[in-house]
C-alpha cells in the first residue's frame, strides 16, 4: 500500500510540474532530430546547467529558428561563456536563449556587425528596443556554432521565466526519447553526531551495491548510530546518446516516511554556485565524480530542494532496525530504486573524523585577515560554507593557500608585497595559481604601488610570477607578398604561454578590421565578407598585448583580387 501511495504521489508531482507550463507554445529551435548532449540541472563546475545542449551532428552552421513570436531583447558577444548569444523575449513573458552561435542571421547579424565596427570591439552587449528586431515564429535568427566555452559544436538552449530564472525546457513540449532508467554509480553514508558512526566509521563510507533480479538495488546492510545522511553518484542518459546527463528528481524515504526531495524544474542564477555546497566538493576534487548529498547542510539555500524532513537526515537508534530508500527519476518516469537496510547499533568508533588542526581556524560568518610572509589574505564573511581549519603557509614567493578540497563561495583577496623587486621589473609581475605541472596560471591581478592584488575562489598554491616575454604571432593561411584571393578568411595564430592574451587590434591599410579570437585554438579570424579592405595591395598590422602589458606587433603585405 505504501509503495502504491508513493507511486501516486510521484505521478501527481510529475503531472503538476509538466502541466504548469505551456506545451504547444514553443516549437523546436532546430529542424533536426533532437538529441541532447546536456540536460537541464546537470551538475557542472561551480554551477547547474541552465538549459539543454542540443547536438548538431558535430557540425556548425545549422539554422536556428525562432520558436515563437517575440523580439530580440539582448545580444551578447564574448570570447568566453556563451560566446555569441541571443535572447528573445516572448509575449507570454518567457525568454528563450541561444548560446555558442557561429553567427546571427539577417538584420540581427547586420546590427551586430555595425555595432562592433562602430565600437571597434568584438565583445559587445546590446539591449535592442522591442520594436527594433521583432521576430515571428519560424524566422531564421542564427546559425549554430562552437563559440565561447563550448567543448564542441552544439546549441545551448534555455527558457527563462519573467524573473530570468531558467526553467527545464522539457516541460514545454520538447520530446526527447528516453527509455533508460538513471544509472547508479555509488551510494555513500555520512555521520553528523560526535558519537555517531556508520560501520564504526565517522568518515564518508561507500556502501556496496547489490543489483536485484527486478532491476532495483540493495546495499549491504549497515550498522549505524546517531544522525546520518546519504549521498549518491548518478547520471541519466537519453536514447541515441551516451552523454552523462543529470537526473531530474531524487526522493528519499525512511521507514516509509518521505525525508528529502530534490527536483530540477527551475532555479535562479544567484543560487547556482551553491552547487558546491550540495555536492561533496572534496570527493569531486579528489575523484572527479560528484556525490549529491541528500540532506541540506548549513548555508545551503538551494531552491531545487523541494522537500525535507529534519534537513533530510535520519536518526538511527540503538537496537532498532530501519529501511532507507532512494528513488532516482527522469522526466519520462524511468526510475532507479535503492534500498539500504540499517541496523541500529551503538559501537566503538574505529575510524574517527580526521580534522587536521592548524594555526588558522576560520569562522565562516566572520571576516578574517591573515598575513603570511609577503602575503596578506582577506576572507570576507560567508566566503566559506562552514567553520574550517586552513593550512596557510608562505615560502618566499610562494603561498601555500590550503588545498582545493574546500569550496569558496565569494571572492577571497590575496595581496603580495613586491617591494623587494627592482622597480623596472614590478610591472611584469602577477599572481598565478600553480597547475598540476607547477606552471603559474594567470589570476587577474592589479598593482597598487608595491602590492599585487588578486581575487580568487579557488584554494591552491599561488606564486609571484613574472612575464617579460611578448605574445607570439604567426600567420596561418597566408604569407608576405602572396596573393590570397581564394581565401574567405584571414587566420592568424596568437599565443602567450605565461600571463595570457589581454587584447588585440588589427587594421588593413589603416582601417580597423573585426577579428574574432578563439581562445581554444589560439586563432584570430577575419572574414573578408566584411569588405573593410577595398585595395588590391593590402598592409596588415596586428598588435597583441598580454595581461602584464607585453606587446607584440606583426606587419605584412598581401594581395587580393576583388570581384
Amino acid at each position: 500500500m505504501k509503495k502504491i501511495l508513493s507511486l501516486l504521489l510521484l505521478i501527481g508531482s510529475f503531472t503538476y510540474a509538466q502541466n504548469n507550463f505551456p506545451k504547444n507554445y514553443f516549437s523546436n529551435p532546430l529542424d533536426i532530430k533532437m538529441i541532447l548532449s546536456g540536460s537541464f540541472g546537470e551538475l557542472r563546475s561551480n554551477h547547474f546547467h541552465s538549459g539543454l545542449d542540443i547536438k548538431t551532428q558535430q557540425r556548425e552552421g545549422m539554422p536556428v529558428y525562432a520558436p515563437a513570436d517575440g523580439y530580440v531583447s539582448r545580444i551578447k558577444v564574448s570570447h568566453y561563456g556563451y560566446g555569441k548569444a541571443l535572447y528573445i523575449l516572448h509575449p507570454n513573458g518567457y525568454t528563450t536563449v541561444y548560446g555558442h552561435l557561429r553567427s546571427y542571421a539577417g538584420e540581427i547579424e547586420k546590427h551586430v556587425k555595425e555595432t562592433q565596427y562602430a565600437k571597434e570591439s568584438f565583445e559587445i552587449e546590446l539591449f535592442p528596443d522591442k520594436n527594433f528586431l521583432a521576430v515571428k515564429k519560424g524566422d531564421l535568427i542564427a546559425y549554430t556554432g562552437n563559440t565561447g566555452g563550448s567543448g564542441g559544436p552544439h546549441l545551448h538552449y534555455e527558457i527563462r521565466d519573467a524573473s530570468q530564472r531558467p526553467i527545464n525546457p522539457l516541460h514545454f513540449g520538447i520530446d526527447i526519447p528516453d527509455s533508460k532508467a538513471p544509472l547508479l554509480m555509488g551510494v555513500f553514508a555520512y555521520t553528523v553526531d560526535e558519537d555517531g558512526h556508520v560501520n564504526q566509521s565517522q568518515n564518508r563510507t561507500k556502501l556496496r551495491l547489490i543489483k536485484q533480479k527486478d532491476g532495483t538495488y540493495k546495499t549491504e546492510g549497515i550498522k549505524a548510530y546517531g544522525k546520518i545522511g546519504f549521498g549518491v553518484t548518478t547520471y541519466d542518459q537519453f536514447d541515441g546518446a551516451s552523454n552523462k546527463n543529470g537526473s531530474y528528481r531524487i526522493q528519499t524515504n525512511f521507514n516509509g516516511s518521505e525525508k528529502f526531495e530534490v527536483t530540477f524544474d527551475k532555479f535562479s542564477f544567484s543560487e547556482t554556485r551553491y552547487l558546491n555546497r550540495y555536492i561533496d566538493y572534496e570527493y569531486f576534487e579528489t575523484n572527479k565524480s560528484r556525490i549529491q548529498k541528500l540532506f541540506r547542510e548549513k548555508n545551503n539555500p538551494l531552491s531545487v530542494i523541494t522537500y525535507e524532513d529534519d534537513n533530510g537526515y535520519v536518526t538511527v537508534k540503538d537496537s532498532l532496525h530501519s529501511i532507507y530508500t532512494i528513488s532516482i527519476n527522469d522526466l519520462k518516469g524511468n526510475t532507479t530504486f535503492v534500498t539500504i537496510p540499517i541496523e541500529g547499533a551503538k559501537m566503538d568508533i574505529l575510524d574517527p573524523k580526521n580534522n587536521k588542526v592548524t594555526d588558522d581556524y576560520i569562522n565562516a560568518d566572520h571576516a578574517t585577515s591573515i598575513t603570511k610572509g609577503k602575503f596578506s589574505i582577506y576572507i570576507p564573511a560567508n566566503s566559506l560554507y562552514e567553520d574550517t581549519y586552513l593550512d596557510i603557509r608562505a615560502d618566499g614567493d610562494t603561498l601555500i593557500f590550503h588545498e582545493d578540497i574546500v569550496p569558496i563561495h565569494t571572492n577571497i583577496t590575496l595581496s603580495a608585497d613586491i617591494s623587494s623587486y627592482r622597480e623596472e621589473d614590478k610591472d611584469k609581475l602577477y599572481l598565478g595559481r600553480l597547475n598540476t605541472k607547477g606552471e603559474p596560471y594567470y589570476t587577474s591581478t592589479s598593482r597598487n604601488g608595491d602590492k599585487l592584488v588578486a581575487k580568487t575562489r579557488t584554494f591552491g598554491k599561488y606564486i609571484i610570477a613574472s612575464d617579460t616575454i611578448p605574445p607570439e604571432i604567426e600567420p596561418v593561411n597566408f604569407s608576405e607578398d602572396k596573393w590570397i584571393s581564394n581565401e574567405n578568411f584571414l587566420k592568424i595564430k596568437i599565443k602567450d604561454d605565461l600571463s595570457g592574451i589581454s587584447s588585440y587590434r588589427a587594421t588593413i591599410n589603416g582601417k580597423f578590421i573585426l577579428t574574432e579570437y578563439d581562445y581554444k585554438s589560439d586563432v584570430l579570424v577575419y572574414n573578408f565578407n566584411d569588405n573593410v579592405n577595398l585595395e588590391t595591395e593590402n598592409n596588415l598590422k596586428l598588435i597583441v598585448i598580454d595581461n602584464v602589458g607585453n606587446s607584440a606587433t606583426f606587419e605584412t603585405k598581401f594581395f587580393r583580387k576583388h570581384p
